[in-house]
């Protein structure tokens, strides 16, 4: 098959552990005034898996993510997480849907004028459950210790590099255990050893939390890493979805460009 054809295809998949669906994302369609940015959208993200996706600057890769969290609202499609039709969803119920989500913002999103244990425990003061001020401090520590950073507890945002930033984002996100976690290009900005670094603890993150999680990148270093599944968007619409190394085996000219192969 060559670039020009407009079919999407998929290449042949190995059999998923676990088929069952945590996000179904079915004829997903959004549009910024006459700028088409989602076409015709629709995959599955399997429970306990890593769905990397993949796409240029511009191909709606973050949009996406946005669209499943409904930051964004879609023209067109539906999107069901956890079994709840995200589009329907308002107020108390969405927030509440939003809750079981862990969203890794590019740029970490931290509050510059907290420390670094104040950013922590301001998701636990917007739970239902309430925690007592010993509690809150252990699982502020905990979540510090899977990412490495213990003795940050106490530092400033602007105390940190941009690793450590990223770090104590996702230990943000994880403090209120997450079912699904959102990465939208969680190596942007880091050097190599650093990148590898996040790569690594996204997977253990996945091993530890059991999370299902979509991971918007254009590091193919952290692709490889940490995908057990990929798709690569091209121009608003899924052109292919496989293993990477699949992907990376294949004919088509445009992905095999995409791939740095000729």
């Amino acid at each position: 098959m060559n670039s020009s054809s407009a079919e999407i295809f998929t290449l042949h998949q190995s059999p998923q552990k676990n088929t069952e669906s945590i996000i179904e994302i079915n004829n997903l369609k959004i549009s910024f005034g006459q700028q088409e940015v989602l076409k015709d959208v629709s995959f599955n993200l399997h429970k306990g898996e890593n769905l990397v996706v993949l796409g240029k600057s511009g191909s709606g890769k973050s949009v996406l993510i946005k669209c499943i969290t409904k930051l964004l609202q879609p023209d067109y499609g539906k999107i069901t997480v956890l079994g709840e039709d995200v589009n329907s969803l308002e107020g108390k119920k969405l927030a509440e849907l939003r809750k079981k989500i862990g969203f890794l913002f590019q740029s970490g999103a931290l509050y510059d004028s907290m420390t670094v244990k104040e950013n922590l425990e301001f998701p636990l003061s917007r739970m239902e459950q309430k925690f007592t001020k010993e509690e809150k401090y252990e699982k502020v520590i905990s979540v510090l210790e899977n990412v490495g950073l213990k003795d940050a507890v106490n530092k400033m945002p602007s105390e940190l590099s941009g690793g450590m930033r990223k770090r104590i984002a996702l230990a943000r996100t994880l403090i209120v255990d997450p079912v699904i976690m959102l990465y939208d290009e969680p190596t942007t900005g880091l050097d190599p050893l650093t990148s590898r670094e996040i790569s690594k603890l996204i997977n253990e993150v996945q091993q530890k939390y059991h999370t299902s999680s979509v991971i918007i990148t254009h590091d193919m270093d952290c692709a490889k890493e940490t995908g057990d599944r990929a798709l690569i968007l091209k121009d608003g619409t899924i052109l292919a979805e496989g293993k990477l190394e699949e992907l990376e085996n294949s004919d088509d000219a445009w992905i095999k460009a995409f791939f740095g192969k000729t």
